[in-house]
């Protein structure tokens, strides 16, 4: 028998660094996964886990940010019910603005909660049901050659759908496609990500160019501030749009629709700030006619597991780019949870998320507490 009420008890932090092997996008080069991880402890003898993964040039949050928040908000829930999601967020959401990637991992760990309480994996919890879930394999920015090789790799590895970062240079940039396509021959999917780094020219330029070589669509070809001249881009390319850094919450993606600026959404747990507001994204877009694409930052399997129940729950997600653990993470500090069988998902039917941290990884991580019954 489910709890009424479940009450959270206490709140473990932890600095949550996964090693790497450097990734580059037009906004920068990464070498670990700068992560935070918790545990929201319960009187009902189960705790929840959460998961984010900061990636400041995007949304303003380091790791840092993050770990500091955290134990902010742990505090504003001493005593409370676990199982009112929405409440709980609120008052994050009143205590500050923004601050979407920590936010998500408490969201992530809440969901784990009332789904353990209720017996059931989250994605029943949520009333999905399973379904084929492939997801694309991303190629960093490199030289044309170096990233057409990449691209020969992935497609003897098994890979089907091509993510291509580009936006650093748009005559390179076609270049870039132009040697993977023909490296790759014409059954590949190929989608493309300019990260915000295209001008308005520079976008009509490089998306027209790429018309020829087949691409599934690009994501966020310009800074959010050019938001405005993504109608008149809309009308000039032959590639379709997708908006990922235009849109953070729901509110984003109705603006970005009824204005004519997207064919697609891109949703990320750690912009949205986890599955509340996600699912709001989700039926907006669904409303709307407009199909979305379940991405991500540099998140473990922890995080990823919660995705996919998420995914598995909203029949709108068409796209998959949920390949972050096999970015170049050199340590897998999940036990459980999701796995890949090439470059399909899948997950057991345990309560919850299904996921865990390793104890021994964890052991060497920072940790904090916030115990409410000190």
């Amino acid at each position: 028998m489910s709890k009424q009420q479940v009450t959270i008890t206490s709140v473990d932090i932890f600095r949550f660094s996964i090693p790497m092997e450097p990734f580059t996008i037009a906004t920068g080069t990464m070498d670990h996964a700068a992560n935070t991880f918790i545990r929201i402890h319960t009187d009902a003898g189960f705790y929840g886990v959460g998961e984010c993964s900061a990636f400041p040039m995007i949304v303003g949050e380091t790791q840092d940010t993050c770990l500091v928040m955290a134990k902010d908000f742990a505090k504003l829930w001493k005593g409370h019910d676990a199982l009112d999601i929405p409440a709980r967020m609120q008052q994050l959401h009143d205590a500050t603005a923004g601050n979407g990637t920590i936010k998500s991992a408490f969201d992530m760990a809440l969901y784990d909660i009332a789904a353990k309480n209720a017996g059931l994996p989250l994605y029943q919890f949520l009333g999905g049901e399973k379904r084929v879930v492939e997801s694309d394999i991303t190629i960093g920015i490199g030289t044309p050659e170096v990233m057409a090789k990449k691209a020969i790799d992935f497609k003897s590895s098994g890979a089907t759908i091509l993510k291509v970062k580009l936006g650093k240079g748009a005559v390179i940039d076609v270049e870039r496609i132009k040697q993977i396509r023909e490296a790759v021959g014409p059954e590949m999917k190929i989608r493309i990500d300019a990260n915000q780094g295209w001008s308005f020219d520079e976008a009509v330029f490089a998306l027209q160019a790429l018309g020829q070589y087949d691409i599934e669509f690009c994501e966020q070809p310009m800074r959010t501030w050019y938001d405005d001249k993504l109608p008149e881009l809309m009308g000039l390319s032959p590639v379709k749009i997708m908006a990922d850094e235009s849109v953070y919450i729901h509110h984003d993606a109705r603006k970005q629709i009824e204005s004519g600026s997207c064919h697609y959404v891109n949703i990320k747990m750690a912009k949205a700030g986890g599955i509340t507001e996600a699912k709001k994204i989700h039926d907006t877009c669904s409303e709307r006619g407009i199909p979305c694409m379940m991405g991500g930052m540099l998140e473990s399997r922890i995080a990823l597991s919660s995705k996919l129940h998420f995914v598995y729950a909203s029949p709108n997600i068409q796209f998959y780019d949920m390949d972050t653990c096999k970015l170049g993470h050199l340590i897998d500090p999940c036990i459980g949870g999701a796995q890949y069988d090439g470059y399909h998902l899948d997950i057991s039917d345990a309560p919850g998320i299904g996921a865990d941290a390793d104890e021994v990884f964890l052991a060497g991580c920072e940790k904090w507490t916030v115990d409410f019954n000190d």
